[in-house]
């Protein structure tokens, strides 16, 4: 699973400055959840993802096939 989150903003006309002033995390958090490079992610984290950006935990994720 990845997260989209690069793709919402995209499609909602927002920047990753944007949301890392909405969610508040320190740049580095931010940095690894956006280009997906965690391997976990807190309840909190995600429900504040949701709020922000309007969208479900569906949207927040897709599936991918590794080679």
């Amino acid at each position: 699973m990845t997260l989209r989150i690069l793709a919402i903003l995209k499609e909602k006309g927002k920047t990753k400055y944007w949301l890392n002033k909405q969610l508040g995390l320190s740049f580095q958090n931010f940095n690894n959840i956006v280009y997906n490079r965690t391997k976990s992610m807190k309840f909190e984290i995600m429900e504040s993802l949701c709020d922000i950006l309007e969208c479900t935990p569906n949207d927040l994720f897709e599936e991918y096939c590794e080679k």
